[in-house]
């Protein structure tokens, strides 16, 4: 395990910490919310806005991971892509989609939603924004306003992650490898 730039809570201190501040225990062990909550307030602000977009959101939870894993691959986020590819596997993903975000253009397995999206999170990574035309292909492909609006904080949110994961250089948790299994990582993107 890599030392994080500010150093993690010891586990019964992050989950005290996480109790008293309103964060989820089971939030506490890892490594990301073992830094945060340094800061419990921004913890909880950061969990927040989590629980509700993977919880209680209404943009389709396969094309929330998608956006998720291209955002850790472009962006070079080890712990991001590690951790949503347990996510999106845990959400019934086939592995040959997840990967498919490395080269989404060249993915035959995505249709438009999935093309919608992608395009979306790339166009918000490469110029901070979305184009009129990229927008209306989601509205075509995504449909109702809860959607995508939830897209657009969806791509902000890990993106903000990602900038944050990485400039803390937050480390995956004990026990915990590097996905995909065939041995490429994020920051081997190019």
């Amino acid at each position: 395990m890599s030392d994080p730039r500010i150093s993690l809570l010891g586990i019964e201190e992050a989950k005290a910490t996480a109790e008293t501040a309103g964060v989820p225990v089971f939030m506490a062990a890892l490594s990301v919310f073992r830094v945060l909550l340094h800061n419990p307030p921004v913890a909880k602000a950061l969990n927040d806005l989590l629980s509700t977009l993977l919880w209680g959101g209404k943009l389709d939870a396969h094309l929330r991971e998608l956006i998720i894993m291209r955002l850790g691959w472009q962006t070079g986020s080890n712990y991001e892509w590690t951790q949503h590819w347990r996510v999106a596997k845990g959400i019934g993903m086939c592995e040959a989609d997840i990967l498919g975000t490395r080269d989404w253009r060249g993915h035959a397995g995505f249709g438009p939603a999935e093309r919608a999206v992608l395009a979306a999170t790339d166009e918000t990574l490469g110029t901070g924004t979305i184009s009129h035309e990229t927008w209306a292909f989601c509205v075509e492909n995504i449909g109702n306003t809860d959607a995508l609006i939830e897209m657009v904080v969806a791509i902000g949110n890990w993106r903000m992650f990602s900038s944050l994961l990485r400039s803390l250089e937050i480390p995956l948790e004990e026990g915990v490898e590097s996905w995909p299994p065939d041995g490429r990582i994020p920051a081997d993107n190019t």
